[in-house]
C-alpha cells in the first residue's frame, strides 16, 4: 500500500547503544525519523565585524519571526545558538512550506534595510534518522541538513533527495536538481535540490513538447496508464552497437508489459519509428497512448551510459528523467532498474491518485514490486478465492525481498480479510497473526504511511482504539494524498465513533482513485449509515455492488443501508444475494467481527440485518 511524507516526532524506537557501536555504554536512547530544518546567516562574521550591536538586534528580531513561523507550521525549535536555528517537524511538507515562508518574510524585512546590512539566512531541509536526548537531536540526519544549509545561497533553500521525493508533487514549487554532492563527514553522496520559490524562477525542468489531442488520436485512450517505448538511440557512433540499444529497448518493453496496471504498446509498433525524426505528439496520437519513454545508449569499452525520460503527451511535460552510468556487466540489472523507476512513476504517481511517489524504503526488486501490485489487486476483489491467491502472492513477495515492509502489511490484510469473509477457523488467531505481521512491517519501515494505516485498521478490529487512532493519524500526517491511507484511516475514524469526520476522507480517497474497488464504496456506505444519512448509504452501497457483484460485503452494506432507509424489499433482495454468495453467513459471527467502539452500534447493525432476513 502505497501509499509517505516521513517524520516521527512521537514515534520512537528504544534501542541499546551497543547497536551504535559502543559496547561499553548500555544507556538506552530514542531514535526516530523526522524532518529537519537547519538555518544560518550568510556572511554573519562580516555583519558582526561592521556593526555588532545592530547585527544582534536584527538577528534576534529575525529569529523571533522564524520561531513563530516554525510553531505555526507545527514544528519545534530544537536549538538556536548564535546565528543558527535548528528545528524539526512532524511533516516534511510543513518543513518545506515553513522554509519558504521564512525566506519570503525575511526578504520583505530585508527590503527596508541598506543592502550591506541585510541579513540573509541559508536553509537546508533533510529527512533522516536522528537520536533524541533531552529534547535535543543528533546524528547524520541533522548533519546532512546542516551540510545542505552550508551549500545553499543566502535567501535560498536546499533540500535532500529524500525530501524531494516526498514533496515533489504536493507543493506548488519547482525544484532544480543540482546533482549528488559529497559532503563532510557523510559517507554517502547526497542528492541536492534547490527549491524555486517563485513561479517562473526558471524554465520548466525539461522542455515542453507539443501536446497531443484526444480528438486526433487514432485509438481511444485505455482506462489505465498507456505507454509507448521508442527505440533507444545508439549514441556510440558504431553501427554494430545498434543491436545493443535495440536489445535494451526490448527488455524494458518486456519488463513494463508484465504489469497488469499498464497498457504497453508492442515492440513491432514502436520500432516503426526507429531512425525517424518523430515528435511525442505524433506517437501519442498514432498509437493512442498518453506516455512516451525515449532514451539513448552510449557504450564505450566496458562502460555504458543510458539516459531515459518519460513524457506525458497530454501535458507536454517530462515526468521523470535520469542518467545511468554503469559497468557493462551490470546491464541486466540496469534494465530492471529503469523499468522499476518507470513503473513507480506511472503506477504509483498516476494510477494511484497523483501521489508524490512510492513512500518509504520500498523494494529494489522489479519482480517483488510487480508481484506485490498483483497481490493487492486480488486482495481488493474481496472473495474467499481471491484472498487466498493474494496471500500466496504476498508470501512469494516476501521470499523475493524479506525486507519489503509492504509485503508484510499486505499479508496481514489477507488474514484480517479471513475474519471479514468468515473463512477463518479462529478469528482471534487470524487477527493476532495479522497484527504480528503489521508490527513486523512497521519495524522494517516506520516511514511508510500505508504500514501505519494498515496497523491502525488491525488495532481497530481488535478494539484497541487508542492505538488504532494514533496509527491512523500518523499515517495521514505522513501521506495525506494516498488513496489507500485515506481509506484505512477513514475506517478507523468511523469505527471509533466519528463517522462524520471519516466521510470526507473516504470521498477524497475515491477521488484520488477513480477506478477504486467496491470496498471503498462499501465502507463509505457504512460511514453514512453510522452518521444517520441512510439514503446516501444506499447510494454508495449500490456503487459497491455495481463494481463487484460477487462481493458479499458490498451486498451486506446495501442490505443494511436499505433497511435503515425504510426500503425493506430492497434490503431483503440484497440479503438474499449475501446468502447466495456465502450460504454459511451468520449474524452471530458477523457481530463478533464488527469493530465499532460503541456496542450500541453493533446491536443496531445486527437488528437491522435480522429485519432484512439474515439469521
Amino acid at each position: 500500500m502505497k501509499s509517505i511524507l516521513l517524520c516521527g516526532t512521537n514515534d520512537q524506537i528504544e534501542i541499546n547503544d551497543k547497536t551504535l557501536g559502543d559496547p561499553m555504554n548500555t544507556k538506552e536512547v530514542k531514535r526516530k525519523l523526522t524532518a529537519i530544518l537547519s538555518a544560518d546567516v550568510k556572511g554573519y562574521s562580516r555583519l558582526m565585524g561592521e556593526d555588532e550591536r545592530g547585527t544582534v538586534r536584527t538577528l534576534n528580531a529575525y529569529k523571533e519571526v522564524m520561531a513563530g513561523l516554525i510553531q505555526n507550521y507545527h514544528g519545534r525549535v530544537v536549538d538556536a545558538p548564535g546565528d543558527n536555528v535548528l528545528a524539526e517537524f512532524a511533516s516534511v511538507v510543513d518543513a518545506v512550506v515553513c522554509a519558504v515562508k521564512i525566506q519570503k518574510e525575511l526578504k520583505t524585512k530585508n527590503a527596508g534595510l541598506p543592502e550591506n546590512r541585510r541579513m540573509e539566512f541559508r536553509i537546508g531541509v533533510n529527512l533522516g534518522d536522528v537520536i533524541e536526548e533531552e529534547n535535543k537531536i543528533y546524528g547524520d540526519g541533522v548533519n546532512i541538513a546542516a551540510r545542505l544549509e552550508s551549500l545553499s545561497e543566502g535567501g535560498g533553500i536546499f533540500i535532500s533527495g529524500t525530501v524531494y521525493e516526498n514533496v515533489e508533487n504536493k507543493l506548488p514549487f519547482e525544484y532544480e536538481y543540482l546533482g549528488e554532492k559529497k559532503v563532510k563527514n557523510i559517507a554517502r553522496s547526497v542528492q541536492v535540490y534547490r527549491v524555486l520559490m517563485e513561479p517562473g524562477t526558471m524554465a520548466p525542468r525539461t522542455p515542453k513538447v507539443e501536446v497531443a489531442s484526444k480528438e486526433r488520436m487514432a485509438f481511444s485512450l485505455p482506462d489505465k496508464p498507456s505507454i509507448a517505448v521508442l527505440p533507444f538511440v545508439n549514441m556510440s557512433g558504431e553501427p554494430m552497437q545498434e543491436f545493443f540499444s535495440d536489445g535494451m529497448t526490448e527488455e524494458i518493453i518486456t519488463a513494463l508489459s508484465k504489469s497488469p496496471y499498464l497498457f504497453v504498446i508492442a515492440r513491432t509498433s514502436t520500432f516503426t519509428y526507429k531512425g525517424k525524426p518523430v515528435k511525442v505528439r505524433q506517437v501519442c496520437e498514432e498509437l493512442g497512448v498518453r506516455y512516451v519513454l525515449e532514451g539513448s545508449v552510449r557504450r564505450s569499452g566496458k562502460k555504458v551510459r543510458i539516459t531515459a525520460q518519460l513524457i506525458d503527451g497530454m501535458t507536454g511535460y517530462h515526468l521523470w528523467a535520469e542518467r545511468f552510468d554503469r559497468d557493462l556487466k551490470e546491464i541486466f540489472t540496469l534494465q530492471d532498474e529503469i523499468a522499476l523507476k518507470i513503473m513507480k512513476t506511472v503506477h504509483v504517481k498516476l494510477q494511484m491518485g497523483g501521489q508524490a511517489g512510492e513512500t518509504g524504503k520500498g523494494t529494489g526488486s522489479l519482480e517483488a514490486f510487480l508481484k506485490g501490485m498483483e497481490a493487492r489487486e486480488h486482495f481488493y476483489r474481496f472473495t474467499k478465492e481471491e484472498n487466498a491467491l493474494a496471500r500466496k502472492l504476498f508470501e512469494e513477495v516476501i521470499t523475493l525481498d524479506p525486507d519489503y515492509a509492504f509485503a508484510y502489511a499486505g499479508l496481514a490484510w489477507t488474514h484480517a480479510s479471513d475474519v471479514w469473509l468468515g473463512t477463518s477457523k479462529s478469528p482471534d488467531e487470524s487477527l493476532g497473526l495479522a497484527i504480528e505481521l503489521g508490527e513486523k512491517a512497521l519495524a522494517l519501515d516506520e516511514s511508510e504511511a500505508g504500514v501505519h494505516a494498515n496497523l491502525g485498521y488491525l488495532y481497530a478490529m481488535t478494539r484497541q482504539f487508542d492505538k488504532a487512532v494514533a496509527q491512523a493519524e500518523r499515517a495521514l500526517a505522513l501521506d495525506p494524498n494516498s488513496s489507500e491511507v485515506l481509506l484505512f484511516a477513514a475506517s478507523v475514524i468511523a469505527w471509533s465513533g466519528r463517522p462524520k469526520e471519516a466521510i470526507p476522507l473516504y470521498h477524497k480517497s475515491i477521488r484520488l482513485n477513480p477506478f477504486a474497488p467496491g470496498q471503498y464504496f462499501a465502507t463509505l456506505s457504512l460511514a453514512y449509515r453510522l452518521a444517520g444519512q441512510y439514503d446516501e448509504a444506499v447510494e454508495q452501497a449500490k456503487k459497491a455492488v455495481e463494481r463487484e457483484p460477487k462481493n458479499g460485503l458490498a451486498h451486506l452494506a446495501l442490505a443494511s443501508g436499505c433497511i435503515f432507509a425504510g426500503r425493506e424489499g430492497e434490503a431483503r433482495a440484497a440479503a438474499a444475494e449475501v446468502l447466495k454468495i456465502n450460504p454459511n453467513f451468520s449474524l452471530e459471527q458477523y457481530a463478533k467481527v464488527l469493530p465499532f467502539k460503541d456496542r450500541y452500534q453493533v446491536d443496531c447493525a445486527i437488528d437491522g440485518l435480522r429485519k432484512a432476513g439474515l439469521k
